[in-house]
């Protein structure tokens, strides 16, 4: 079954010049590309790609950054290690937002069978630095959230790939308007 999905190359994959480079490689997967524009993304629209998080959401993120310093043998600094996960979740929040305001951005959606797995997986994980060689993130970055945390800003990871089909549809309808794809 055909499906679509939202992928972003985000400020810094633009910044660097690698919109060429990461289209070709989604073009050689056989999606099909069915929508394309070129962004700057307003604060409103930011924080509604990043939804209205919960609790259960700062939580989880925090957990998954706590988690990583500690896989990784890395201290969390002394200012981070006393917050909660929810409060970690909450920066993380605000930084990611900052992130994907702060230059242009090129929204695509692209068509496919399986185009959210397929997708999801040339990107790689969502910390470039555990990213696989062959995908987006391994290839072209190696940003770490703990040089991302001494800089107090998000990771640089260059793209956004929804999750999961329901995800897919809801972000597709946030960043593009009727009549923009095509079939």
């Amino acid at each position: 079954m055909k499906e679509r999905t939202l992928f972003l190359i985000k400020p810094d994959g633009v910044s660097r010049g690698l919109v060429g480079e990461i289209i070709a490689r989604l073009e050689k997967t056989g999606l099909k590309l069915v929508g394309l524009k070129f962004v700057q993304v307003p604060e409103e629209l930011a924080r509604a790609h990043y939804g209205t998080a919960d609790d259960g959401w700062y939580r989880k993120i925090g957990e998954k950054m706590k988690k990583f310093y500690e896989q990784n043998g890395f201290d969390l600094g002394e200012q981070i290690s006393q917050l909660s996960p929810e409060a970690i979740g909450q920066l993380v929040h605000k930084l990611n937002v900052d992130y994907l305001v702060a230059g242009p951005v090129v929204a695509t959606v692209w068509q496919g069978v399986g185009a959210v797995a397929t997708v999801r997986k040339l990107v790689g994980t969502t910390y470039p630095f555990d990213s696989p060689m062959g995908t987006i993130r391994g290839d072209f970055s190696h940003d770490t959230p703990v040089v991302a945390n001494n800089e107090n800003r998000s990771v640089y990871n260059l793209v956004h790939a929804s999750g999961n089909p329901d995800e897919a549809k809801t972000e597709i309808e946030l960043w593009f308007k009727e009549g923009e794809l095509l079939a």
